[in-house]
């Protein structure tokens, strides 16, 4: 008998050991993977919208995406970073891209001008809220709408231009509609293909050059930045706050009071989509490897990123040059314009 119950519990603590494994992949895993909005995984319908003007794109039901542009010619798709994190004015080279280019910049759905589908979440269930989020603002529904927008546009193939995080978002979409990309443009790319990242990431550059005044109030700060469940008890406007905060911490890292032209106070829920849709491991570099389009990798040589980081990103590619500006921080659009541009002419041309 008591053989029999050894065996039993033994049995019981494989079982409860395989259950709480799958509950960390769960909650640890990705809630995006490559091939989810072709398949039409957590992508609200149409996926083909009515054309619109003016500057309001509707690209969904309920969902309009503001959008502006510089210039004349063959269009570029500009895709911000953040996450969340709109461009309020055009880039300084954006005029000079201008003169031979139509580029065109949009706010992604959930912040800056765009429609914030998501006020509050009401509900206990922390894994509904995710679903929730994922599917009204996360990695799906983003990079859906690059392609509800091409469709609008009337574009059979892209030229895109990511920035920072929007970088890894036109390389998701890319992977997705291969086809449907001319060429790629990843300006200071945030090198989150395969996570945990190699080295250090971002906070961790920042909590390195942070001055000492505000060491104790950084820590304290993503202490709440990573509470994932805590974070659905802010409202849309309470995140927005709260993620806009991080701007300030990131300006006192670098040395600079110069703001960058972005909407950091309207990032909304978006910031808290894209980190649970990647998750805390994953591995997008097969996705990735896959895009044929040529790819263009622009490093400031005075950004807090490494210089190695942006090199990785191109290394997923299997047809990318590397140019770094030199001078130049994440912002190299508008420290460096005439050489920013200049690379990105010589690319394109």
């Amino acid at each position: 008998m008591a053989k029999i119950v050894w065996i039993g519990a033994g049995v019981l603590a494989v079982v409860l050991a395989a259950g709480a494994w799958l509950v960390w992949q769960w909650m640890m895993g990705p809630m995006y993977r490559p091939g989810d909005v072709r398949a039409g995984r957590n992508v609200d319908a149409p996926l083909r919208p009515p054309a619109q003007s003016g500057e309001r794109w509707a690209v969904a039901p309920g969902i309009e995406l503001h959008h502006f542009e510089q210039g004349s010619g063959p269009a570029i798709l500009m895709v911000h970073g953040g996450p969340g994190f709109a461009p309020m004015e055009p880039w300084a080279a954006g005029a000079i891209l201008g003169e031979h280019h139509k580029v065109i910049y949009y706010h992604q759905r959930g912040c800056g001008l765009s429609t914030r589908p998501i006020a509050s979440f009401t509900d206990p269930n922390t894994y509904a809220n995710m679903q929730r989020l994922n599917r009204a603002l996360g990695l799906p529904a983003q990079i859906a709408d690059i392609e509800r927008i091409r469709r609008i546009l009337g574009e059979d193939k892209l030229v895109l231009m990511g920035h920072s995080f929007g970088a890894l978002s036109a390389a998701l979409y890319a992977a997705e509609f291969p086809e449907h990309v001319k060429a790629l443009v990843f300006v200071a790319p945030a090198n989150l293909v395969v996570m945990p990242v190699k080295g250090e990431d971002l906070f961790g550059l920042v909590r390195r050059r942070m001055p000492a005044p505000m060491k104790d109030e950084y820590e304290r700060y993503m202490a709440e930045y990573f509470d994932f469940r805590g974070a659905f008890r802010r409202t849309e406007a309470q995140s927005s706050e709260f993620y806009g905060r991080f701007g300030k911490f990131y300006l006192a890292a670098i040395g600079s009071s110069a703001s960058p032209g972005t909407d950091a106070n309207g990032a909304g829920y978006v910031p808290l989509a894209a980190y649970l849709g990647l998750g805390k491991h994953h591995d997008y570099s097969a996705a990735l490897r896959g895009v044929t389009a040529p790819v263009l990798v622009i490093h400031g040589g005075a950004d807090l990123q490494p210089e190695s980081a942006s090199r990785d990103f191109a290394g997923y590619f299997p047809n990318s040059r590397v140019v770094v500006v030199p001078g130049a921080s994440h912002f190299a659009f508008n420290d460096k314009p005439e050489q920013f541009a200049a690379a990105v002419r010589g690319f394109l041309d």
